[in-house]
């Protein structure tokens, strides 16, 4: 799940509705939250969305990723 979701990020910023169904995470924010630990530098900020049924939500986590963490040289 974390490959998945650090390879979707490298290409595009994604919002919580997204990842759930198109990566099939169940929880994005405790997989940001291991990307982060792992020294992947991501933004969240909060936005209003309307979900495929028509409902809105407020505060829906849109994840950004800054950078990544960087290969360890091996001496």
């Amino acid at each position: 799940q974390n490959e998945r979701l650090a390879a979707h990020l490298r290409f595009e910023q994604a919002d919580t509705f997204t990842i759930m169904r198109e990566l099939n995470i169940c929880r994005p924010g405790a997989r940001v939250c291991d990307l982060r630990t792992s020294g992947y530098a991501i933004i969240t900020t909060r936005k209003v969305l309307t979900d495929e049924w028509g409902r809105i939500h407020r505060g829906v986590a849109i994840y950004t990723l800054i950078s990544e963490p960087s290969p360890q040289v091996e001496t």
